[in-house]
């Protein structure tokens, strides 16, 4: 019989406090990986999910050690190796991909050398034969201009195409094991698509095993082949994808899915009340019984164990639960907290009477022409934004989608004055937002707040959270200081944060838990418009459930407006009032949010919806538009026309698309109307549903 590739044998890991006491952050976890399959790794951000991951790469964080168990890959015990069969470890036998790109990538080093040199060193491959590798990976990877790529420093990629590199260079190194923590949570979804099916490919042709950490369990459910859920440190449910999915057995799992957005519903989706334990609490029963619905005396008074409810070759199915046979004939629908249905939509372009934030023809351009180019007169490159029209209602939702390189962003930044428009104008009520945040009032800085996509570079590392939240506290209010306490406690609570992280530092926070300090600090200022620039793409679904709960609580008591921008097409149909698609930089679609689930759409938003995830395994997405470079917008005509799915011919190439409006008052930027439009997708869908 072959040796499975990874064996985690009752593993604990934990830290020491000063007073001697012993912090669990691992307990007892046991699991086993064969070559060739896929694992999938869910639970809430502090779980201990990362720390597993990490074990087997024998990589531990600082202060933390390894109280009991051991991690085996490819029958080696990972822990008792020296440096040097600990580089060949990392360097050739596990891959590993960390969530936040940035981090992972050298900020002085070119792309290319850093690509090359784990092949150089660990594969002995020459620079000629390395680079050509990588070279292919970045195309497969849909990064643009791959060549051009390689010259370039990281700073100057998005967070998206960082993340893509760092997956890229992973996988040239064709590992027997690759763990990924997180991998395409900055992804669009038609880049988190294609890259899925690219790992997917790849690990197949090399026979590579996967670790693949996540809390989208929407994409867990493409990938693995095998599902664990963790919860405070402890494997709580293992079973195969399909049957995990199907017929969940652990209370949490069951929250974990019932925290699931879905692009089908216009209710925002059930959080798991409470929080999980800390790890310095003590426990001698089930961690998860003050959350559970199902909690008896038993459980606050025994720890479970790992009981198993199907066991056949390649189909074991384990969950740690006193009453899981309750749970399991537990047979509802997925409950919802009911909240109403978006407004009626309003025309984006023209009624701008109660506008609290209006957009007139705004570009944004990145370009510095060179004296030489003026002189030569050489034309100009496109602006990343043009002539961008948009009126946000106070105390509306605003969600702007697109794929990565879009000009979301780039929009999100001028508006907070970070990045002055070249053209157009942009206005708060009666008040100019053309000028950079430096010079814009203290008043106008207080109630125009944003979280930034990645909080690690928006949060002072030698701050406590409770000193971060006291920041804007203190600038824009006069209080006393049990007055700044009492609100920090609150404002903690409000993103489900326990009172004890108000003296930790960023660092000692998982992704989700910086995130969510982030959005707290925001609110610390009383805003009238909040900028969310993909500020749940890293939540785990039940923390980003209690997140959007928030934020619609927030703007429904006080009004609150929303410029919201995420690649989670599901978020966008939960939270949003209306909807603005953009392609380069160019607007194509605007409307209600509802029609998202009604014919008809853009061609490009028709592209966004087939990418869509689905929460069911074997439910791959449609990858519609066609896969070509498309690293600027053309200089005439449609500017979608090289992928266009729908493609007329020299009318798309050669003449700018015309608006039209559907009896919704749902706007399209096409050459086809939204008629035809309609009739063509609808009678697509119906040949689709025939095959199937």
């Amino acid at each position: 019989m072959n040796q499975p590739l990874v064996q985690v044998e009752q593993l604990s890991i934990g830290y020491t406090t000063r007073q001697g006491a012993v912090r669990p952050v691992l307990r007892d976890v046991s699991l086993t990986l064969e070559r060739g399959t896929t694992l999938g790794l869910v639970g809430e951000s502090g779980c201990g999910k990362s720390t597993l991951s990490m074990s087997l790469l024998a990589h531990l964080r600082s202060g933390s050690r390894v109280f009991g168990g051991q991690v085996q890959v490819n029958g080696t015990n990972v822990f008792a190796l020296d440096r040097t069969a600990l580089e060949q470890l990392r360097g050739r036998q596990v891959g590993f991909v960390p969530q936040n790109a940035s981090q992972a990538l050298t900020p002085t080093m070119r792309i290319g050398a850093q690509a090359t040199e784990s092949l150089t060193l660990h594969r002995g491959l020459d620079t000629a034969a390395a680079h050509q590798r990588v070279t292919e990976l970045f195309q497969r990877m849909r990064l643009p201009q791959p060549e051009a790529l390689l010259q370039r420093y990281p700073h100057e990629l998005s967070g998206g195409q960082q993340q893509r590199v760092v997956i890229a260079m992973a996988l040239a190194r064709q590992p027997d094991l690759l763990v990924l923590d997180e991998p395409t949570t900055g992804l669009d979804v038609t880049t988190q698509a294609h890259v899925l099916h690219l790992l997917q490919t790849i690990t197949h042709e090399y026979g590579m095993t996967m670790l693949y950490v996540s809390h989208d369990l929407e994409v867990v459910a493409q990938v693995s082949d095998l599902v664990a859920v963790m919860y405070a440190g402890e494997v709580v449910e293992m079973a195969p994808v399909d049957r995990l999915f199907s017929q969940p057995c652990h209370p949490y799992t069951l929250g974990l899915l019932a925290s699931l957005p879905r692009i089908t519903q216009t209710t925002l989706p059930r959080p798991i009340p409470g929080h999980p334990p800390a790890p310095h609490e003590a426990r001698a029963a089930c961690a998860f019984a003050p959350r559970c619905a199902f909690a008896t005396q038993q459980c606050q008074n025994e720890v479970p164990a790992l009981s198993t409810v199907e066991q056949s070759p390649g189909r074991m199915h384990q969950v740690r639960c006193h009453h899981w046979q309750h749970v399991i004939q537990y047979e509802a629908t997925i409950p919802h907290n009911g909240r109403s249905a978006p407004r009626e939509p309003v025309d984006t372009l023209h009624d701008r009477t109660h506008a609290l934030l209006t957009l007139q023809d705004v570009a944004v351009t990145y370009a510095r022409p060179r004296l030489l180019d003026r002189l030569r007169q050489r034309p100009q490159p496109p602006a990343t934004v043009e002539r961008v029209s948009l009126a946000v209602q106070r105390g509306e939702t605003l969600a702007l989608v697109g794929e990565s390189g879009s000009g979301k962003t780039t929009l999100l930044r001028a508006v907070a004055g970070l990045k002055s428009p070249s053209a157009g104008n942009i206005t708060f009520g009666d008040l100019d937002l053309t000028i950079p945040v430096d010079r814009r009032s203290r008043e106008i800085r207080r109630v125009i707040q944003i979280i930034f996509q990645n909080p690690d570079a928006s949060l002072n590392p030698r701050q406590t959270v409770g000193q971060i939240l006291q920041q804007p506290l203190r600038l824009y209010f006069d209080r006393d200081p049990a007055q700044y306490q009492e609100h920090i406690r609150l404002l903690l609570e409000q993103v489900r944060l326990a009172p004890h992280y108000e003296r930790r530092f960023p660092s000692q926070l998982s992704g989700g838990e910086k995130q969510r300090v982030a959005i707290a600090r925001a609110f610390a200022a009383n805003p009238e418009l909040v900028l969310c620039d993909e500020v749940t793409s890293a939540l785990d679904v039940s923390v980003q459930s209690a997140v959007l709960e928030v934020l619609t609580d927030l703007q429904n008591r006080q009004g609150v407006t929303y410029l919201f921008i995420t690649h989670n097409l599901a978020v966008v149909r939960a939270i949003a009032d209306r909807v603005a698609v953009l392609y380069h930089g160019r607007l194509c679609e605007v409307g209600a949010v509802a029609q998202l689930a009604a014919a008809p759409w853009h061609p490009y938003t028709e592209t966004l919806l087939g990418a869509v995830l689905a929460p069911e395994p074997g439910a791959p997405p449609r990858l519609l538009a066609r896969d070509v470079p498309d690293p600027a917008p053309p200089a005439r005509g449609c500017p979608f026309q090289r992928r266009c799915p729908r493609h007329l011919g020299p009318i798309c190439n050669e003449d700018p698309p015309p608006w039209h409006t559907t009896d919704s008052g749902q706007r399209i930027l096409c050459h086809i109307a939204p008629h035809d439009l309609e009739q063509r997708q609808t009678a697509e869908a119906s040949l689709a549903f025939a095959r199937d």
